[in-house]
């Protein structure tokens, strides 16, 4: 047995040589065992590339856009008397943005929001893109990816533990991630956040739980 592991450490070690340990110089590019992205299809920043036909790696936005963040006038707003902006990422530090009062969740929603059928109907298609595939549709936690994927189960949002929580932390949750669920900050914005909440806030009244 011992020379079994004798042969096994000479072994070890002579592999370790013949590859060459890691940050040795190279007169010709080493064989990459462990390529760990060292290279990668992308551009750099001032960068030139040959794919584009003016040899230029950065590109002008495309006409019409907006970057995420920016406040702009919406159809309407005008007439209305309001200023909205759709891609809100939570940039204050209020009640609409964190889902608190101070250190502690606030119940119910904020009242910059109109709580109509627009409204809701929003939710449903944000909840719909964002949510289902984990949650499911009726929000049970039995989504398409628990059938495939080997991870524990997926939060049940018509468990009354869930339904005890109040409005704030369910935003804050959505804001900030929990769990294997990574936030939702940087993607959907504040306004559609405060959507599904209340969009959720309806399948749990209609599940009778």
């Amino acid at each position: 047995m011992r020379w079994f592991f004798l042969i096994l450490a000479i072994s070890v070690v002579a592999v370790v040589y013949a590859l060459g340990p890691r940050g040795e110089k190279f007169s010709s590019p080493p064989f990459l065992l462990f390529p760990d992205m060292d290279n990668q299809y992308k551009v750099k920043p001032q960068k030139p590339s040959g794919f584009f036909a003016n040899g230029q790696g950065a590109r002008m936005p495309v006409e019409g856009t907006e970057p995420m963040g920016h406040s702009f006038p919406i159809a309407g707003a005008e007439e209305s008397g309001r200023e909205r902006s759709e891609l809100d990422y939570s940039s204050g530090t209020d009640y609409l943005n964190t889902g608190l009062f101070g250190d502690f969740y606030g119940k119910g929603f904020p009242a910059e929001l109109e709580m109509d059928e627009a409204f809701l109907a929003r939710g449903k298609q944000r909840f719909q893109i964002t949510c289902t595939p984990c949650h499911g549709e009726s929000g049970n936690g039995a989504g398409v990816v628990s059938k495939y994927w080997m991870i524990p189960p997926t939060a049940n949002l018509l468990d009354p533990r869930v339904k005890a929580m109040p409005e704030g932390q369910i935003f804050w949750t959505i804001t900030h991630g929990k769990g294997l669920m990574e936030p939702y900050n940087g993607v959907t914005s504040v306004r559609d956040r405060w959507a599904i909440t209340a969009y959720l806030r309806g399948l749990q009244a209609a599940s009778g739980n």
